[in-house]
């Protein structure tokens, strides 16, 4: 199997996993809401998911490099994943629906860094920032298709949450048959990388067993600092839903159209990252800061706006600084790296979850200031960090 191919059937199992947990995810602020939720519960829960799928990998990472059962780790953090999601509809109190939305968020730590070092290898000769950028836009059009899924149901039952999330156990099980079919097809996707390297005859790159590059962890800060910055969906949802501006039928359609904004945007800076490098990023603190100052307003149309920002944001998120990630680090390495970086991010999710749900509940206009001054301070951290390309 070619690497194109391989990215795009990898592309297809995200496609479905997407439609499983993003159905779920663009109803997480109003289904906690549902069972007694206030803001700042449905801002830390979130962070905390967030925090969950991004800080665990500072374990599954180191594992996947140590073990190289990279087809392993990710079929078993798919199936947590499209599992937890059918019982998340069926959870009758709001202690049980926090555990399934962080235990949902937890099987994306198990899989991520296995993954992502597993589409590298293709994307290394397909070219790192279109690589990640058409996998994350194939992965977006199921966060497209799984919000409009739950939003359809959710209207023909007049918002019961258990049919809308146990249709998704349908394409879960889907995901892992691919995955399996799959694996069968490509058991070593490092090839792809190691025939890049034999065909440009170059020379083999120096690994350090100690430590990562320096430009990794200057990389890892300025990401840190504009993701704390960066408001879930879950708190603009509930934003949405308590000052009256959407009801909870409409929730899910808004966040499939902001899907369909980030694989926009993931496909534009994919290419404009082969083209100029990471320079690009600067794009990212501009519009985080640009989210808080539309999405928190109590005009509907701005509120909107605000959320399809929040898409683009998302959309480069996903795709070029993962992309970023792979060209800093040599592949023994890079499982680690993406499990090390996604733990800097992480907490920097839950800090931000618990900072705008709490500046939610204390005043708009402060959380707007705080927002933009975060942002500040990522531009910064972007101007000294050397990213040199591959």
């Amino acid at each position: 199997m070619g690497p194109w191919r391989f990215v795009l059937w990898f592309g297809t199992v995200s496609l479905l996993a997407d439609v499983v947990y993003e159905g779920a995810r663009s109803v997480t602020g109003p289904l906690l809401a549902s069972l007694g939720a206030s803001a700042l519960v449905v801002g830390v829960v979130t962070g905390a998911g967030e925090a969950a799928a991004l800080g665990l990998r500072l374990v599954s990472g180191p594992l996947a490099d140590r073990t190289r059962r990279f087809w392993g780790l990710a079929i078993a953090g798919y199936l947590l994943t499209v599992v937890s999601v059918p019982l998340l509809g069926v959870a009758g109190t709001l202690w049980a629906a926090c555990v399934l939305v962080v235990t949902e968020r937890v099987g994306k730590a198990v899989r991520s860094p296995a993954k992502d070092t597993m589409l590298s290898h293709a994307a290394a000769a397909t070219g790192r920032g279109r690589g990640f950028a058409v996998h994350e836009a194939l992965d977006q059009i199921g966060a497209l298709i799984g919000p409009l899924l739950v939003a359809g149901v959710l209207a023909l039952t007049g918002g019961d949450y258990g049919p809308a999330l146990g249709v998704l156990a349908l394409p879960g099980v889907a995901v892992l048959g691919l995955l399996v079919w799959l694996r069968a097809r490509v058991r070593d996707p490092e090839a792809y990388e190691r025939d890049v390297a034999a065909a440009s005859a170059s020379a083999p790159e120096p690994e350090d067993g100690r430590r990562l590059p320096r430009a990794f962890w200057t990389y890892a800060a300025f990401t840190a600092a504009t993701t704390t910055g960066f408001a879930t969906f879950g708190v603009l949802s509930y934003h949405l839903v308590e000052r009256h501006l959407l009801t909870t039928a409409w929730v899910p359609v808004l966040y499939a159209a902001a899907m369909a904004v980030d694989a926009v945007a993931a496909l534009a800076t994919g290419w404009l990252y082969d083209r100029h490098g990471p320079r690009v990023l600067i794009a990212l603190p501009a519009l985080t800061a640009g989210v808080a100052a539309l999405a928190f307003t109590d005009t509907l149309a701005l509120a909107v706006a605000g959320s399809l920002v929040w898409g683009a944001a998302m959309g480069i998120q996903e795709s070029t600084l993962r992309a970023t990630v792979a060209d800093l680090v040599p592949t023994g390495r890079r499982a680690t790296a993406y499990g090390l970086f996604a733990g800097v991010v992480g907490a920097a999710s839950l800090a931000g979850g618990a900072l705008i749900g709490g500046l939610y509940g204390y005043s708009i206009p402060v959380l707007i200031t705080v927002v933009v001054a975060i942002q500040v301070l990522a531009v910064v951290l972007l101007a000294v960090t050397r990213t040199p390309r591959r």
